[in-house]
């Protein structure tokens, strides 16, 4: 009966427990981009880092009303740029997507950069300017069904992005969405409505059959070093100028850009997780987590899951240990918060044993370990 009432109590805790990995700090005093990331690495971590909408949705809530710096800045090296997927979390892989693209495709314009991408109804991908010439495009849902919805209302791709944000979860992104059948088959459709259309108008009238999808390149970057692709411009205000090289919040929330010798407030971040490069037992590390911070980092969604993979990359072993563990009497995994794993991120199905632990890969995967196997670890703070 006791057992049973501790696991009716840790699945209750799967629901609504959060735990976040950093925290945010609105400085209100007026500072150059220079000036307030230097006061963040002296007295927290560094200016802020948004990685999803829920930041956002902190930083929006902070009752700030003005401008405030954020750690996003332009490189403006116009050669320098990197394609992103706009949905948070999904990687693109130049390997993965090279047969996605059409023949000699991406080009660029280089005196008017092409950097948002369109898919066209053969399927391939094309690169295209961003706001010369409004388009339709796909959305898509992380929760429900239909996942992908097609909004036949054209607007330039910032507009888009912001439409599916903020009626659906984003613009389509990742090489597995725009594989999937259910998409292909929408954008199917759309061609042939469009093929329809144009044979009942004359030439002028024409429609497009491209799509906007969530996939576009940029030469910014976070101050801190990580390489979240996540950006919310507000395509209303956005200043895409070569003297405009950092980034800001705005009352809205959406981001702009300014001249960083201006002075302005700022948010700075305060990391909550540390990875330890010293090898230890899973014992040992909850043991050094508990007497020097103060606990072997738990992760409870896929928000978490990013922030701790950065850390996990820049360990010299090939895992890291978690607060994870297993307990042979309920069979069941959990965490050292006294949390099941409700969310997770294993790489395989394989059984678990007693005496194993959770380690996360470099690549950001779960395995599960003998606990007196020796590896660096994550602690949070």
């Amino acid at each position: 009966m006791q057992w049973s009432l501790f696991v009716l109590i840790l699945m209750g805790q799967c629901s609504f427990f959060t735990c976040d990995l950093y925290e945010y700090h609105f400085i209100p005093e007026g500072k150059t981009w220079d000036e307030a990331q230097s006061y963040c690495t002296e007295h927290f971590t560094d200016l802020a880092t948004v990685s999803d909408m829920r930041d956002v949705e902190r930083l929006t809530n902070s009752s700030q009303t003005t401008d405030a710096w954020i750690g996003l800045r332009s490189i403006n090296e116009k050669m320098i740029k990197e394609w992103h997927w706009s949905l948070s979390g999904e990687k693109y892989n130049p390997t993965e997507c090279k047969p996605e693209w059409e023949k000699d495709e991406p080009n660029n314009d280089r005196v008017d950069p092409e950097n948002c991408v369109v898919i066209k109804p053969s399927q391939k991908w094309y690169d295209d300017h961003c706001s010369r010439t409004p388009k339709k495009f796909i959305c898509y849902n992380e929760t429900g069904q239909p996942k992908y919805f097609l909004i036949d209302e054209s607007k330039n791709w910032l507009q888009a992005q912001s439409y599916c944000r903020e009626n659906h979860t984003d613009l389509v992104s990742g090489f597995t969405q725009i594989n999937s059948a259910d998409f292909k088959e929408r954008v199917q459709k759309f061609k042939e409505r469009v093929d329809e259309f144009n044979k009942d108008v004359s030439t002028d009238h024409h429609r497009s059959s491209n799509l906007w999808i969530g996939l576009f390149r940029e030469i910014w970057s976070w101050s801190d070093g990580k390489n979240f692709s996540f950006r919310h411009w507000d395509p209303d205000s956005f200043e895409d100028e070569a003297s405009k090289t950092c980034a800001m919040t705005t009352p809205n929330g959406k981001w702009s850009s300014d001249n960083c010798t201006e002075e302005k407030p700022f948010y700075c971040y305060d990391d909550k997780v540390i990875l330890i490069k010293e090898k230890k037992t899973w014992d040992e590390a909850l043991t050094y987590c508990r007497v020097n911070h103060h606990d072997l980092v738990s992760i409870t969604d896929r928000h978490q899951q990013r922030w701790v993979e950065k850390r996990a990359k820049m360990a010299d072993t090939e895992f890291v240990w978690l607060g994870m563990r297993y307990t042979c009497t309920l069979d069941l995994w959990f965490w050292v918060s006294d949390r099941l794993v409700c969310y997770h991120n294993w790489a395989t199905d394989e059984m678990a044993d007693c005496g194993m632990a959770g380690v996360m890969e470099r690549d950001g995967k779960w395995y599960k370990k003998a606990d007196n196997e020796k590896f660096h670890f994550i602690c949070a703070k």
